[in-house]
């Protein structure tokens, strides 16, 4: 990309922060990559070891076929290139939650190539670039705070199947690093090929931040380790790219190194110098053979493909008549997508996107609950929205039946009548509540005259007479006939 999209000015000048993302995702699977082991979270330390991931002597690594079908899925969804022929390497270092003494992961030949995504930043959308997408195995975990004098090793995930996948160094700010990563998330979680659970470790991100004048040369990266939140990611670059320029500034140099985010204080830290592919010692792992893709099998899972984010956005704009970003919030997490489906199923569109988004969903984050712990089904919510759109209740009444769902639940309809919170749409009775106001206010008649938005006034008053059953617009009908008002 030629031209910066956004500049950080320093005090000698002006900065490009230039961004690549390492993102570790979890693969949606019952079983570990090369055993039959529970890849499930939460279970007691080392209960979820095979002989396999433990390294115990002459056991075979065999390769799990969900997992490269999973791999396959994603990577198509991600719009890259699927490798017919790939291979699995051993990536060589000694750590104690590293049984083997080395890796499984795909080095020179990845299961999928060069890939793109769109991400939306502010009214801007922007295109990042895919390096690649590869499988290996994780490592187990060491734990330092059980003991004061010994270090533990959990290996429950040790062999679990990771997708690592590489973005190229196409993002120039926080925000769109922050956006990547986001937009990431959702096409895994659509695509079922990963949760997201960035709590349990599901998904992480390796932030490699450098930065440069305009129109030079990459200047040299730190990667900051094993970031598991979208805020977080945006607080890294933020805070690494005004280290480093301010390091540059003053004189010094940028080394290439490994950190660490510290999120008590938001800052960054060295962790060690950053190892290069030589320093591993990468070969072809001796025990797994290539892995060669049939056509069949690609376009079997090509074609089980569900509708991805991108493609619902652009239809909820087509069918709902949605602006750009309310369709981008919604097709931002598949439940949401699907319950305001079923929300608009029959209504206006953009009466049941605002009612979803702003209504049910400043409740639900006032909560901290997700839209599958919402106490208001979709199916209630439509029935609300047909009680407005037929004018059997006003919006204001509306919300007095939204809180009683809330709290209590039940249909809204059986809710209105028991509690006779129907609209008055008798055009007769509306007209008693009129005239009752005016002769009641000979004052405030005189000033409507002379300020035609003292109406206001008026229909607040017979809203507050009839209970606020009125139907508004009728109010306002008969109010502008007898007052004269245009």
């Amino acid at each position: 990309m030629t031209q910066p999209r956004k500049l950080l000015r320093g005090e000698t000048g002006d900065w490009e922060v230039v961004v690549g993302l390492e993102v570790h995702a979890q693969v949606s699977s019952v079983a570990k990559l090369f055993s039959g082991a529970s890849a499930a979270y939460g279970a007691g330390p080392n209960e979820n070891v095979s002989l396999v991931d433990a390294a115990m002597p002459g056991m075979l690594p065999v390769i799990n076929e969900f997992c490269v079908e999973q791999a396959v899925r994603t990577g198509l969804g991600l719009n890259a290139k699927i490798n017919k022929w790939s291979r699995f390497d051993r990536k060589n270092y000694f750590y104690p939650d590293l049984p083997q003494g080395y890796q499984i992961s795909q080095y020179q030949d990845p299961i999928v190539g060069e890939g793109e995504i769109e991400v939306e930043v502010g009214d801007e959308t922007v295109t990042i670039g895919i390096e690649r997408l590869h499988l290996e195995q994780d490592a187990g975990k060491s734990i330092h705070d059980l003991a004061p004098n010994a270090s533990y090793v959990d290996l429950n995930r040790s062999g679990v199947a990771l997708m690592e996948i590489v973005s190229k160094p196409d993002m120039r700010s926080a925000e769109e690093g922050a956006a990547y990563f986001s937009k990431l998330r959702t096409i895994l979680r659509y695509l079922g090929t990963c949760d997201g659970n960035m709590d349990q470790g599901s998904m992480r991100a390796d932030v490699n931040v450098s930065v440069r004048r305009p129109g030079e040369a990459l200047g040299t990266r730190t990667e900051t380790k094993n970031v598991n939140s979208i805020r977080y990611v945006r607080q890294v670059i933020d805070y690494e790219a005004r280290r480093q320029i301010e390091v540059l500034e003053n004189g010094g140099t940028i080394d290439q190194e490994t950190r660490l985010f510290d999120v008590k204080t938001g800052e960054t830290r060295t962790m060690r110098s950053k190892e290069d592919a030589h320093d591993y010692r990468y070969f072809p792992d001796p025990d797994l053979l290539p892995l060669e893709l049939p056509d069949a099998l690609i376009e079997r899972v090509k074609a089980s493909l569900p509708e991805l984010p991108d493609q619902k956005k652009h239809r909820f704009m087509e069918s709902f008549g949605l602006s750009p970003y309310d369709a981008a919030v919604l097709a931002a997490d598949k439940p949401a997508a699907d319950y305001f489906e079923a929300v608009a199923s029959g209504r206006d569109g953009k009466l049941a996107a605002n009612w979803v988004t702003t209504e049910l969903f400043g409740v639900l984050n006032k909560r901290g609950e997700t839209i599958e712990e919402s106490p208001i089904s979709a199916r209630q919510m439509n029935g609300l929205l047909g009680l407005i759109e037929d004018k059997t209740i006003s919006g204001k009444i509306a919300k007095q039946v939204f809180e009683i769902m809330l709290e209590e639940g039940g249909d809204p309809a059986e809710i209105v009548e028991n509690r006779g919170l129907k609209q008055v749409t008798d055009t007769g009775a509306i007209e008693a509540a009129v005239d009752e106001v005016i002769a009641a206010n000979p004052d405030q008649v005189a000033k409507v005259k002379e300020k035609p938005k003292a109406l206001g006034w008026f229909v607040g008053q017979v809203m507050k007479a009839t209970g606020g059953k009125a139907n508004p617009q009728a109010v306002n009908e008969i109010l502008r006939e007898k007052l004269g008002v245009e």
